[in-house]
């Protein structure tokens, strides 16, 4: 088998290995796919970064200063969309007219570099916002959770129907409370942005926006395997240029650049002379049959990139500086003033720390099995947009699930033990008397108190015969069954109010069983 071809199908048997389970991850509704399959979710290098996972993190560093980029396409989600993508607008199209569509266009380095370099120098200042729009598995997770999940229930609910008309329950309806607007405006945003850039312009996302793309980049440039021209054979037909997606060949000077280039190999399968080779080729070697450009040149033109980032890292600081202290202050200012400040799933610990780890993915909503999670969007200011908060609008979180905690692949929620989850207090329900039917229509209710898994809220003596709920704070979890369950709307009698920094509360003491002996039949 020809290089080009075994190269090619590992590649993309690679990418499948990886972006089918995490697909699944995210379109999953009745639970078939196990939490473990999370796990993947730690190879993506923003995840490993700002989970801890610096073993991780260090290791995608050398496969790129090894081999390349080849994490661009077959470990990271987002550029694997952007092939299926590019695969789907070729179907039906003759080469000469559809495939081989792409040119050389020299690199955006000071858009690409500048980019990096704010992404970084905010994210040093706890402004994460820039980072949570660009990394590109963050943004495959909201495209996944707001528009193929939902197209999967669909499809679900529509079978569900034609199945019941033959007297066939096999499927049943679903109904899908997780999609805010906020999430599904931003997963067509980024989805049209795909569609548009790889048509136009390939992976042009990846090698200007990215800033996954922009760090693998700057060591990519030096893999000791790289893509090259056997220019002895190579009669320079453009071919293989019209087919890079990541439009870095340039088939008149017979370079390639290896800072740009995703490893996809397509090019190798296009050149029917076999001029293009992937081949062990280090910096320090000198080039007779590869690249025909001067090292001299090669670290000029290296260093002028580097220099032009420097430039813009530096003159941006000062401006990032303060912009990054108003946003704080006025993120704060903003918590405090709002009566009602979002409920942070459990584990979060605290909305600092939760933002500043935060990525907006939005793993945990699809897979928290009561739907509880929801996507911000203004309501708590611009510094929450696309996070999850807890919504008890109309479920509760279970007592003792720690699921969202578990799948989560930064450790903005920590992962928690059962034992943790059940003691951890995320609010505490405040009670409004004044909305309680009890009181309002003096009529007995009590389903608050019935539906408390720890007693924190009980029925105490109100008028007469009546009883009304009364909250202990100490044994409050802030579970929300009460809120959810409250009859009272549109404004429920019993609210979760928020802790911005998360408490523990003592398990409550389980009654213990009376031993008993009973003679004959106990009656």
């Amino acid at each position: 088998m020809k290089q080009s071809n075994y190269l090619k199908w590992l590649r993309v048997l690679l990418a499948a290995l990886f972006f089918i389970p995490i697909f699944l991850l995210f379109v999953d509704f009745v639970v078939l796919i196990p939490t473990g399959v999370s796990g993947l979710l730690h190879a993506q290098i923003i995840p490993a970064f700002l989970g801890g996972f610096i073993g991780l993190f260090i290791l995608q560093l050398v496969l790129g200063l090894v081999f390349g980029r080849i994490y661009c396409s077959t470990l990271c989600p987002a550029g694997v969309l952007q092939d299926i993508i590019n695969r789907l607008f070729c179907i039906g199209k003759k080469k000469k007219n559809g495939i081989y569509r792409f040119k050389y266009t020299k690199p955006m380095n000071l858009l690409r570099y500048g980019l990096l370099g704010l992404t970084i120098v905010l994210a040093i200042f706890g402004v994460t916002e820039l980072l949570v729009w660009l990394d590109p598995y963050s943004n495959f997770g909201r495209i996944g959770s707001s528009l193929f999940r939902p197209a999967v229930i669909w499809i679900n609910n529509l079978l569900a129907d034609v199945m019941m008309s033959m007297d066939n329950y096999t499927f049943y309806h679903v109904t899908i409370k997780t999609v805010t607007t906020a999430s599904l405006v931003a997963a067509i945003t980024i989805l049209l942005t795909f569609i548009v850039m790889v048509i136009f312009r390939g992976r042009l996302f990846c090698n200007t926006l990215c800033p996954v793309g922009g760090l693998l980049s700057l060591v990519s440039r030096y893999s000791l395997f790289k893509i090259s021209f056997d220019k002895h054979t190579c009669n320079s037909c453009g071919i293989c240029e019209r087919t890079c997606k990541a439009e870095a060949i340039d088939s008149k000077e017979m370079q390639v650049d290896m800072s740009r280039c995703v490893d996809c190999f397509n090019c190798l399968g296009s050149c029917k002379k076999g001029s293009l080779q992937y081949r062990f080729t280090p910096s320090f070697r000198k080039a007779t049959e590869v690249q025909p450009v001067s090292s001299t040149d090669q670290m000029v033109n290296t260093r002028r990139s580097f220099l032009a980032t420097g430039a813009t890292v530096a003159t941006t600081l000062p401006v990032v500086s303060a912009v990054a202290k108003t946003m704080k202050s006025t993120d704060e200012d903003d918590v405090e003033s709002r009566h009602w400040p979002p409920v942070l799933p459990p584990g979060a610990i605290n909305v600092e720390r939760f933002k500043d780890k935060c990525t907006g993915c939005h793993v945990c909503v699809t897979k928290c099995p009561s739907q509880v999670l929801r996507l911000a969007g203004l309501q708590y200011g611009f510094g929450y947009l696309l996070r999850p908060y807890v919504s008890y609008h109309d479920s509760y979180c279970n007592y003792e699930c720690t699921i969202c905690s578990q799948v989560c692949p930064t450790h903005a929620l920590k992962p928690l033990t059962v034992d943790e989850k059940v003691t951890t207090q995320i609010g505490i329900a405040t009670f409004f008397i004044d909305r309680c039917i009890v009181n309002t229509e003096e009529t007995d209710c009590g389903a608050c108190s019935e539906h408390c898994p720890t007693q924190a809220v009980h029925m105490v003596p109100y008028k007469g015969t009546l009883t009304i709920p009364h909250v202990e704070p100490d044994l409050c979890i802030g579970c929300g069954g009460c809120e959810s369950i409250c009859p009272v709307n549109p404004d429920h009698a019993i609210i979760i109010k928020s802790n911005l920094v998360h408490q523990y509360v003592e398990k409550p003491l389980e009654e213990e069983a009376l031993d008993i002996e009973i003679d004959g039949f106990g009656f």
